[in-house]
């Protein structure tokens, strides 16, 4: 099975949705997909099971932000600040959707280490939250508010927020390597009562972390591209060349 590679660069929110459900269409079981890219402008996405009415839309067009719907499940991000990875592949090659899930965020763990020796701490999240009844609180509105299983946190503070559908035997696997505080201006913008988005904004406050923050420096975007990427491929292809 050969991997390709792609760095789409910066496009609009219905342009990477887009771009993922074509990789999904491509997909064989000869080749699977790693692809980095980034928003612009900056855009909310909800997961494909939630309203579009949970967003003011108006506010977020105000403020030159695009708002999407993910292919995938999960809750609202403001992609700003940030790498978002994709990963397409089948489950012919013996792998079930939550083994796929938890060897993409090792392979992207991987990558991030490279990136800076102080990212060894990052670590996947070994507890499943009870969504069933989170789902139901205000905080459920943001993705970043809470931790599943097998996502990337940084001392217990969640660093990487994927999502996951199959499409038959293709799996699409997405999500926000957070870069930057600015995804946290997405309370901005949730249809909430202002006691619920000061709850939600506490929570992303003290449940997130960002690698600016934890690193005290801007992000060298070309440069966490290029080790996410030699960490994926190390991960997944060790004995085969870097594409």
């Amino acid at each position: 099975m050969i991997w390709e590679f792609i760095d789409s660069g910066l496009n609009t929110g219905k342009y990477n949705m887009d771009f993922d459900l074509e990789l999904t269409k491509k997909c064989t079981p000869e080749v699977s997909f790693f692809r980095l890219y980034r928003w612009f402008p900056y855009c909310i996405s909800l997961g494909a099971n939630q309203n579009m009415g949970e967003i003011d839309i108006l506010r977020a067009s105000a403020d030159d932000i695009d708002v999407v719907k993910r292919p995938t499940g999960g809750r609202a991000i403001l992609h700003s600040e940030e790498i978002t990875y994709s990963v397409v592949t089948r489950l012919e090659h013996g792998l079930t959707p939550s083994e796929i899930y938890r060897e993409i965020n090792n392979a992207l763990m991987t990558g991030l280490r490279l990136y800076d020796v102080r990212l060894q701490a990052t670590e996947l999240e070994i507890a499943q939250p009870d969504f069933k009844n989170i789902y139901q609180t205000p905080a459920s509105t943001a993705c970043f508010a809470t931790t599943a299983k097998s996502e990337l946190k940084f001392e217990g503070k969640k660093l990487i927020g994927s999502a996951q559908r199959k499409l038959g035997n293709v799996v699409l696997q997405h999500g926000s390597i957070l870069c930057g505080r600015y995804h946290k201006y997405i309370t901005r913008y949730l249809n909430l009562p202002m006691e619920d988005r000061q709850k939600v904004a506490k929570d992303l406050e003290t449940k997130t972390v960002e690698i600016e923050t934890i690193l005290n420096s801007q992000v060298d975007y070309t440069r966490l591209l290029n080790t996410l990427r030699e960490g994926f491929f190390s991960y997944f292809a060790p004995a085969s060349d870097t594409p």
